[in-house]
């Protein structure tokens, strides 16, 4: 169990909005190239030692690796992704989720910790009228900080839906 203190109920409304907020238009493979590519350079400008993914269903169609990384973030990137496709939200809210309930994903949810893991920085891609599609993962910083880069890359693929007139 954490030694640090379990997060509020106000951290589960702060995720669950980013999540309300954070549903797409569409999501097509031009957009998946334009959401992995705005990662890497937010990652790049920060000299972030992280590997990106993106993936529609089963599909990866955007993975990148920068400096610093390693093979230890793409078995990060498969485990935390389980948990978004297992839940169909971040696996920072799930963590949470567990946290706030003052226990932890590994103690109580009966799942393999070898194939998932309730840590953020993965964050499910959503469609308007469709529901979760895919998966958006990063690895390579603490857990907040892999999550809040996902969530401002999203945010800044949905600015460019409003620049192209989605």
């Amino acid at each position: 169990m954490s030694t640090s203190p379990a997060p509020s109920a106000d951290a589960l409304e702060e995720l669950a909005a980013q999540e309300a907020r954070l549903v797409l238009p569409r999501f097509t493979y031009e957009d998946a190239w334009t959401l992995g590519t705005v990662l890497a350079e937010l990652a790049r400008e920060r000299r972030a030692p992280v590997a990106i993914d993106v993936r529609r269903g089963a599909q990866q169609l955007f993975h990148c690796a920068l400096p610093g990384s390693s093979a230890d973030n793409d078995a990060w990137i498969d485990r935390k992704r389980r948990v978004v496709e297992r839940y169909g939200v971040s696996s920072l809210l799930v963590g949470t989720r567990f946290r706030v309930k003052g226990t932890t994903f590994e103690e109580s949810s009966r799942l393999d910790p070898d194939r998932f893991a309730a840590h953020g920085g993965s964050f499910p891609i959503a469609v308007a009228g469709v529901g979760v599609v895919g998966a958006v993962t990063v690895s390579g910083l603490p857990q907040v900080e892999d999550h809040a880069l996902v969530v401002l890359g999203l945010e800044r693929l949905l600015e460019s839906y409003g620049s192209q007139g989605a």
